[in-house]
């Protein structure tokens, strides 16, 4: 399926070749009827007047009116509001094109061409950029199963650029946001898929692609169970006992041109379907499992971008995939395993699997020395209760990397709250017969013992735990730009990172 051609052309926008002209208008002080009709050709100005003056249309953000024009040229002309242009941000640019693409395919369009609002402190190529993304997330469409697939997606969109000065910045902007655009849409489509498809091999499969496609910065090594059972990774290795399906254990490296002091280790949950194990889900609670592995996309999709926009700081994705199923052989309530750093666990709930994975997937991570760690897992209900459906919890020993994964989901769109590591709840994952149980003796915040559990694996190195149950999965859509199924969430924020470092 061809991907949506994004171009970056200085222009006036009436003069765009494209069906659907979008023109955003800031409210308040500056907004004036009058000289927006006075920049529109003459033959559609008492239609946009009189369009204007009906919907009593101000700028306000989400306002949005239509008007069929119908000329040689073009069909419609949008005019979709922004607020105050003092309180703009990138995220009204990602709402507006979501709104504008979402109108695009209503009126059975394919081409549209877009202005580029910046405000009076904005960057024209960070909003060149965010649109970008946002454009893509928006023309997203996982229709492989279906008779028309593709039929829904955009064809061209034409950023309208103003000052030629900023031509080269914004064609940059282009680029960079297309391969962000691009590395979402991968790790979405990982998720999207049927488990019977996207299973741990499945998996691997695609990290070799992206590893091959890559380049010779780039390497993968995939750990077979006997490799896993000499490496000690009891904890890991029992989620999968229950399952026909071999485990795959992925760690994909990236090798910056130049040697590079800093060291980033990013670990997926890779669990492909989560039937609870013996301890069986409700059917209900079954029907979206495939996406349990949405940690493990979400790395995928950030190595799929690395390849493109090749940073200077050294990368390790490690994903321990698995499926965790119940059969004769799987995993009992009352079992007790030992992770790789020798700590035993005793597991009450086989449905509390995803930290057992990451337990030995955090000990191999850190083996590797690196100096910062996150992991992105779908791990507990108890966040999305705390954070609703939209929001990630985070989770770190260290304040510092905390708040630049912060900063770093504030610029890339995506939307995450910090949590604490409350030390006097680690006495509730203490177990009678083990170092430590997989679920907490209180039913009471379970998000943050699920992340003190996974801290007891990191010995001190700057770490962050991303829950992502809540926004991996939408059941229904996230604003304009983001629709139902797979996110990709995560690998937006990872992007900002890494060029942090």
């Amino acid at each position: 399926m061809n991907a949506m051609n994004i171009l970056g052309e200085k222009m006036d926008l009436f003069a765009a070749k494209a069906e659907v002209l979008v023109l955003p208008v800031f409210s308040g002080e500056g907004f004036s009827a009058e000289s927006i009709v006075a920049r529109m050709p003459e033959s559609v100005r008492k239609s946009v007047t009189r369009s204007m003056k009906t919907a009593e249309f101000s700028g306000k953000a989400g306002e949005v009116i239509s008007v069929d024009v119908h000329d040689a040229a073009h069909h419609h002309i949008l005019l979709i509001g922004l607020g105050s242009m003092k309180d703009a941000t990138l995220e009204s640019a990602r709402e507006m094109i979501g709104t504008a693409i979402a109108c695009t395919r209503r009126f059975g369009a394919k081409t549209l061409a877009v202005e580029i609002p910046v405000s009076e402190e904005g960057d024209v190529s960070d909003v060149a950029e965010a649109m970008v993304v946002a454009a893509q997330l928006a023309d997203y469409a996982f229709d492989n199963y279906k008779e028309k697939n593709g039929a829904k997606r955009m064809k061209e969109l034409t950023l309208v650029i103003h000052d030629g000065r900023d031509v080269l910045r914004v064609r940059k902007a282009v680029e960079r946001g297309c391969a962000i655009g691009g590395g979402v849409a991968v790790a979405r489509d990982l998720v999207n898929m049927p488990a019977q498809v996207m299973t741990p091999s499945a998996l691997a499969e695609a990290a070799e692609r992206i590893v091959k496609e890559g380049g010779k910065n780039f390497s993968l090594k995939v750990l077979e169970r006997e490799e896993c059972e000499a490496l000690g990774m009891g904890s890991y290795l029992a989620v999968g006992l229950g399952s026909d399906q071999p485990v795959k254990f992925l760690h994909l490296i990236y090798t910056p041109e130049r040697s590079s002091r800093k060291r980033l280790a990013v670990i997926g949950k890779g669990v492909t379907f989560d039937s609870g194990g013996l301890s069986l889900k409700p059917g209900d609670s079954m029907m979206t499992m495939k996406c349990d592995m949405a940690g493990a996309a979400a790395v995928l999709g950030f190595f799929t971008v690395l390849g493109q926009l090749q940073p200077r700081c050294e990368v390790h994705g490690i994903v321990a995939a698995v499926e965790n199923m119940p059969s004769g052989k799987a995993i009992r309530p009352g079992d007790v395993v030992k992770a790789s750093n020798g700590k035993t666990i005793e597991i009450l709930n086989t449905d509390a699997e995803g930290r057992l994975t990451l337990a030995d997937a955090l000990t191999y991570a850190k083996k590797l020395e690196p100096t910062a760690m996150v992991d992105l897992a779908t791990l507990t209900g108890a966040c999305v209760v705390a954070l609703g459906e939209e929001i990630t919890g985070l989770m770190s020993n260290n304040d510092e990397l905390a708040q630049s994964v912060l900063d770093s989901a504030e610029d890339a769109g995506e939307k995450m709250w910090r949590m604490p590591l409350e030390k006097r709840y680690k006495s509730l994952i203490e177990s009678d017969i083990a170092d430590l149980r997989n679920i907490p003796t209180s039913r009471y915040g379970g998000s943050l013992t699920a992340g003190l559990f996974l801290e007891e694996f990191v010995d001190g190195l700057p770490w962050v735990h991303l829950d992502i149950a809540g926004p991996a999965f939408a059941e229904k859509p996230m604003g304009s730009y983001l629709g139902k199924g797979g996110t990709g969430h995560g690998v937006r924020t990872l992007v900002e990172l890494v060029e942090r470092m």
